[in-house]
């Protein structure tokens, strides 16, 4: 409207009027940026990818509730030596106001609260935890229509070299195996009571053509219950234990590395119920940076997109 060029806007925008070139972070701005004021009693640590591939980790408090102030740190990498070399430039004093760390169950992440915070109570996040049970469960499914497929390609095969027309086996939703597996992916994520009548109809059948996908569907569904309906430390335990006793007389493989998985990070899972906190937070900072790359159809200064994120999170 007023024949200013874009480009050259957004260059002078860089250059002249954004005080980008006298930012005190621009000098390692492509490996770290760090805002140690913006520490507070509750953080979360994760990490996001922001360009080809290229991942940070990123630290927030989560007290700012992805507002101004938000950002405590984003480093490149995610290898605990090199972000532990960035965040131990903050003084003692200030990494240990720190009370509360909530993280995955990555050990780099693990690694990086221990050695940085070491007066802080680290939770694994609830929704990390439920993940393994419904990637077990997954897992199930998957291999289950690969052996549906397998079965089919011997049908078509058979059919072929007795010279007739193969016809697939149809069931009263109007899907055959394979389709049926495939389809159910989103259904065993859900609850029953979240159910449409369509996928209500699939379950049922699911459920009673693999019975052992229906047993892995509820055993997945109660570790959610533990988090739903323990209120404290001790009830969650005793919760644990119980869907441990399941796990174990299933016999399912995949199941079994979830149990222990989580008994070797328990203590961390069950810090959950002391404030019931999770890294809901830093998840959706992340999905704030994504959006905010995805405006500028990617990074490609990635120092002058930090210096943005700074200005409106740091």
């Amino acid at each position: 409207m007023y024949g200013v060029d874009g480009d050259k806007f957004e260059r002078h925008y860089r250059d002249h009027l954004s005080g980008y070139h006298n930012w005190e972070q621009l000098p390692h701005a492509s490996e770290w940026v760090l805002f140690e004021k913006n520490v507070g009693a509750y953080v979360g640590l994760d990490e996001v990818c922001l360009s080809r591939g290229e991942l940070y980790t990123v630290l927030i408090n989560k007290e700012r509730k992805g507002g101004k102030g938000s950002i405590i740190a984003i480093i490149k990498g995610t290898r605990a030596k090199d972000v532990c070399k960035v965040l131990l430039q903050m003084p003692r004093r200030r990494r240990y106001q720190v009370r509360e760390i909530t993280l995955d169950m990555a050990p780099n992440m693990a690694q990086i609260a221990r050695a940085c915070f070491p007066a802080a109570r680290q939770v694994i996040d609830r929704f990390h935890v439920q993940q393994l049970a419904f990637e077990a469960l997954q897992d199930m499914r998957v291999k289950a229509r690969w052996d549906a497929l397998d079965e089919e390609n011997r049908a078509i095969l058979k059919a072929r070299i007795e010279n007739r027309t193969y016809t697939p086996t149809v069931f009263e939703n109007g899907e055959t195996r394979c389709q049926l597996l495939v389809r159910s992916i989103y259904l065993l994520y859900k609850k029953e009571s979240l159910w449409s009548n369509e996928q209500r109809a699939r379950a049922e059948i699911l459920f009673r053509e693999y019975p052992e996908i229906k047993k892995a569907y509820y055993l997945a569904m109660g570790l959610g219950l533990v988090y739903h309906k323990a209120k404290s430390k001790g009830e969650a335990y005793t919760m644990l234990a119980r869907w441990y006793e399941r796990v174990e007389k299933s016999g399912f493989a995949a199941f079994a590395k979830v149990m222990r998985t989580i008994h070797m990070h328990y203590e961390e899972i069950l810090n959950f119920f002391d404030k019931r906190s999770t890294n809901a937070a830093a998840e959706s900072f992340n999905a704030k940076i994504k959006a905010f790359r995805a405006q500028f159809r990617g990074v490609k200064d990635k120092e002058f997109f930090l210096f943005r994120l700074s200005k409106l999170y740091a």
